[in-house]
This record gives structure tokens, sequence and C-alpha cells, in this order.
């Protein structure tokens, strides 16, 4: 047997013109030539002349009818083999190009509808790697470059204190602790969004306004510093399903973040509302506004919207990506808005009458 499909294809047009060829053959050929000697019979023509008279003239024809078809059957069958499977040998050297590495290769959607079908979907899930392997080069540049600061700092540190350039005194060690420190909550950010999909979701009834102001008492004194006030305005009772440790990680980088982008003197607003079965939960700071191309990106792993800030007062770049994570984890939606100097951080929970939960 043929193991290609166009060879397969074109054996089975030739299958089919044969059986065509021997039902039909059997007709003309036999009960054909027998109506053909009784009407000659008729005419006192006997059967012996009448079967030579047949084969003289619907044999031959018949014969030479029978040669042209299959000549024909098999160009068609040529043609319709190529035409099935030249958009599969597309799909096929895409697909083979892919697994080699080269995430742009495509396959040309053409031929028939279930072909140009798969070459779609080929194409949708070539699309997917793509964005996905550039995301992972980008984690790794990323995690990298947030990396290289503080153990630069470290190394300069220690070749200093090595080459007797630096006193050890308390400011040098304080310095070096700072760095050790950094690199240690970039360490935690980085296994805390590693672990975020695969964490078991517990769902509780929680009274949200009790959860917002246990994490806003967490985060206060880091505002207070900056002189940076606090509102909260959500109903008196509001009850939601979620995890609490999920939900307090969530409101905690949200707070966290509005406090350190917001202007010295500013303040941070904390509103949730119910909006059919879910409550939506946003966190406002005033300060400068966001451009519209970085609002869409800010929950990018690493991104950054002011470049020049340090890792010190512009954190690690994963504190919204973890919150992204969480909350679609779960099923929820999360978004921002900037407009005016104000910006709005948001994400859904399901109220207390959902099964789902954050």
């Amino acid at each position: 047997m043929p193991r290609g499909i166009a060879a397969r294809v074109a054996l089975a047009c030739l299958l089919v013109v044969a059986l065509a060829v021997a039902i039909i053959g059997t007709g003309v050929l036999e009960v054909a030539r027998m109506q053909f000697e009784q009407l000659m019979m008729k005419q006192s023509i006997s059967s012996s002349e009448a079967s030579a008279m047949f084969q003289q003239t619907v044999s031959g024809i018949f014969a030479a009818a029978v040669l042209v078809a299959a000549l024909v059957s098999l160009v068609v069958a040529i043609l319709l083999a190529r035409y099935i499977t030249r958009p599969i040998e597309d799909v096929s050297k895409a697909a083979d190009r892919l697994a080699r590495g080269d995430y742009r290769a495509r396959a040309v959607e053409r031929g028939p509808m279930e072909v140009r079908s798969l070459a779609a979907a080929f194409n949708a899930m070539a699309d997917s790697l793509q964005r996905q392997e550039q995301a992972r080069r980008d984690f790794v540049v990323g995690a990298a470059h947030e990396l290289l600061t503080p153990l630069t700092n470290l190394q300069g540190y220690l070749e200093g204190l090595r080459d007797g350039v630096l006193t050890p005194n308390r400011a040098v060690f304080a310095s070096l602790h700072e760095e050790s420190e950094r690199l240690v909550r970039l360490s935690r950010a980085l296994l805390d969004l590693a672990e975020a999909p695969s964490r078991t979701v517990i769902a509780e009834s929680i009274d949200l306004r009790r959860a917002i102001e246990s994490t806003v008492r967490l985060v206060a004194p880091a505002l207070d510093r900056r002189r940076i006030g606090v509102t909260v305005e959500l109903p008196q009772a509001i009850v939601v399903r979620s995890n609490p440790d999920h939900l307090t990680q969530v409101l905690f980088n949200l707070l966290q973040n509005a406090g350190r982008y917001a202007h010295k003197g500013g303040s941070v607003v904390v509103l949730a509302e119910p909006r059919g079965s879910e409550v939506r939960v946003g966190v406002t700071n005033t300060g400068s506004t966001i451009p519209v191309a970085d609002v869409a990106r800010i929950f990018d792993r690493f991104y950054r919207v002011d470049r020049s800030r340090d890792r010190a007062s512009g954190g690690s770049g994963l504190g919204l990506a973890l919150v992204k994570q969480l909350v679609e984890a779960a099923g929820g939606e999360v978004g921002a808005e900037s407009v005016g100097g104000s910006t709005t951080v948001w994400f859904t929970l399901v109220s207390h009458s959902s099964s789902s939960s954050l």
C-alpha cells in the first residue's frame, strides 16, 4: 500500500473508476450484447453474425472509451492529490521549522476548507508560542537585570573591603544588608509569581471592609513616612467569596504600589462597589498620569512606567504581575485607568452568592 496521502488519493480515484468501468462494462458487454443478438435474430441474422457485428462496433468503442476514461481519471486523481497534499505539506514544513525553534514559521492557508482550518489553527498556535517565547526571553532578561544591580553593588562593596579601600564599619555593613534584602525580596517575588498558578484556592466568606482595613494597617507606616493619606470608601456590610491569603496579597501589592507612586503629601483611595454577581475593588492614587501606551503594560513582569526609578524606589516590577496572575487564575479580571493625575488599578471579586473565588 502507498504511504503518501497523494498516492492514496490517486489510488482511491482509480479504484472508483475501475469499479465504475466494471459495472458499466458488465451492463454494456453482457446485457447489451444479448439484446443486440435478439434484435439481429429477428432480422433473420444468425447469432454468430450478430455477435461478430457487436464485437466490431460496440466492444471496440467501449474499449477505447475505457482507455480514455482511465487516462482522464489518472490525470484528475493526480491533480486532486496535489490540491489536497500541497497545503498539508506546507503545514508539515512549517511545523518542522517551528519544532527547530523558528517561531516565525507560518503555514499558507489554502486548499480545501478542512486543510485551511488546519493551517489557521497551526498559525494561531505558532502565534501563541511566539508570544510565550518572547515573554520567556523578556522574563529572563528582566530577572537578570534586576539581579545584576544588587549583585554588582555587593561585589563592589566586597572588593573594596578585600582591597582595603573601604573600612569595615556600620554604614558599610548596613549597605551590604540593604543589597542582600533586595535580593531576598526579588527572590520571594519570583517564587510567589511561579507558585501562584498552582496554589490551592480555598474559598471563604470574607468581610471585605475588614480585610481592606487590615491591609491598610500593614502599609500605613510606609504611607505615613511619605505623608500619604488613605481613604476607604465602601459599604459597611459587603461580603465576598475569596481566599484570605490571596486577597491579602492582592490588596497589599496594590496599596504598596499606590503608595510608592503617589506624590508625597498625596492620597490613596480604596473603593469597592457591587456590580451584579461581582464586586469591583479599585485602588486610586494621586500622581503622574500614566501614558495610554503604558497603561496596558503595567501588569507585565518587570515593567516600569518610569524607567529612571531605581529598584528601591520603583520596586521589582513584579507586584502587579502577581496581582494579575492571582486574580485571573480565579476567573476574575484586572485593569487600570489613568487620567488627570490620578491612577486607578482595579480587580473583581465574586460576591457572597457566587461559588467562584479569588
